[in-house]
């Protein structure tokens, strides 16, 4: 009489193991969904918003300076001929990068000066040909108001575009718009050229870092020297930018520095 009791109490174990085990596979695969989705919030709708976001600030700033060019012309031009020669003679004097010699862009600095950006302020665009880029230049590397935004963030306390010294900027590699994704492509004589209200600069990529620590202070001094790796950086004084980076990709353990050389300036 006892042998259909065990049976009984056999099947109703194998009921709750079978249970149990679905309910797990529930529990995984919605978890692998929610996995999922994460990763492609991350991989893909984040970078789709911010470089959307990113080139819409390019737009807005070029309309901006366009606007600030047409107010300007008709200004001069109710002055007559004589303020217009004037003004030539300004840019021209201010035009001595393109000769070869020593770096002379902050005359054009002091002929149309840039108000001080405020912090997280978009001010300027980045283009690097050779990777398709161009980007907001903004104040500050703040990841929520800056670089989350797809926007090159400048270190403060570091040199403005032009200025003697060291221009060095901050940009995601992964995610939000990854605009510093493949700066590791770069090679010595690349073009990277900082845009603002008063003039365009053209940099000339001359150095790579290709890995130090994240603490590493010295790559964005006002003369770049790494402090992990002294035979990486400068001795002299001059007009450095300095484009910085996490690496390995999807990691921030280490950063990856590229530094380039100010070899022209025209003004707006």
């Amino acid at each position: 009489m006892r042998v259909p009791v065990v049976h009984q109490q056999a099947r109703r174990r194998r009921a709750r193991y079978a249970r149990l085990l679905w309910n797990g596979a529930e529990v995984l695969v919605t978890l692998g969904v929610v996995l999922m989705l994460l990763v492609v919030h991350q991989l893909w709708w984040t970078n789709r918003q911010a470089r959307e976001g990113a080139e819409r600030k390019v737009q807005a700033l070029e309309r901006q300076w366009a606007g600030e060019e047409e107010g300007e012309g008709e200004g001069s031009a109710s002055h007559g001929d004589g303020d217009g020669e004037g003004g030539s003679g300004a840019d021209s004097g201010s035009g001595g990068p393109g000769d070869g010699s020593r770096p002379a862009p902050d005359s054009a600095s002091a002929t149309n000066p840039t108000p001080r950006p405020r912090w997280t302020q978009a001010y300027a665009i980045l283009t690097i040909p050779r990777l398709g880029l161009r980007v907001p230049v903004a104040e500050g590397i703040s990841k929520a108001n800056v670089l989350n935004k797809g926007y090159v963030g400048h270190y403060p306390g570091t040199a403005q575009p032009g200025r003697a010294g060291n221009f060095a900027l901050a940009g995601h590699r992964n995610t939000h718009g990854e605009p510093f994704r493949y700066i590791n492509r770069l090679r010595r004589g690349d073009r990277i050229e900082v845009e603002t209200p008063a003039a365009v600069y053209t940099y000339v990529v001359d150095r790579t870092l290709a890995q130090t620590s994240a603490g590493d202070g010295g790559v964005i001094r006002e003369i770049p020297r790494s402090e992990v790796r002294p035979s990486y950086g400068y001795t002299d004084p001059g007009y450095y930018l300095t484009l910085t980076t996490c690496t390995p990709e999807y990691t921030s353990k280490y950063r990856l520095v590229v530094w380039g050389k100010l070899g022209s300036m025209r003004p707006r």
